[in-house]
């Protein structure tokens, strides 16, 4: 290319939706979970999002589609999340958990 002609523009990429997951490995990554157990929970109503032979996600709808399937609400760390006060809700279920089954074996 000589210095004369003009640099060709690049191509405007779409963006997709910030921080959404791409792919059964990323979402798998992001859940802690074997690829095929992420595909299975997606058979039976996970939030994903197949375009073609491709799947996503999106970090917001799979943590409340988490916690409305467990019986105690669910929160997947990500960068911001502040994990002393997930810490903290975590031991205080357990310890809930621990007292209900120690009244259960006192009855």
């Amino acid at each position: 290319m000589s210095r004369s002609e003009p640099a060709k523009p690049k191509k405007a990429k779409t963006k997709p939706e910030s921080g959404a997951l791409k792919g059964w490995r990323q979402i798998a990554t992001f859940l802690g979970l074997p690829i095929s157990a992420v595909q299975r929970w997606a058979r039976s109503g996970m939030p994903v999002t197949r375009e073609g032979r491709r799947v996503r996600a999106s970090p917001e709808e799979l943590n409340r589609w988490l916690g409305k399937e467990a019986a105690e609400p669910v929160q997947i760390a990500t960068e911001t999340t502040d994990l002393s006060s997930e810490l903290k809700r975590g031991l205080s279920y357990v310890r809930k958990q621990r007292q209900g089954q120690k009244k259960k074996r006192v009855a």
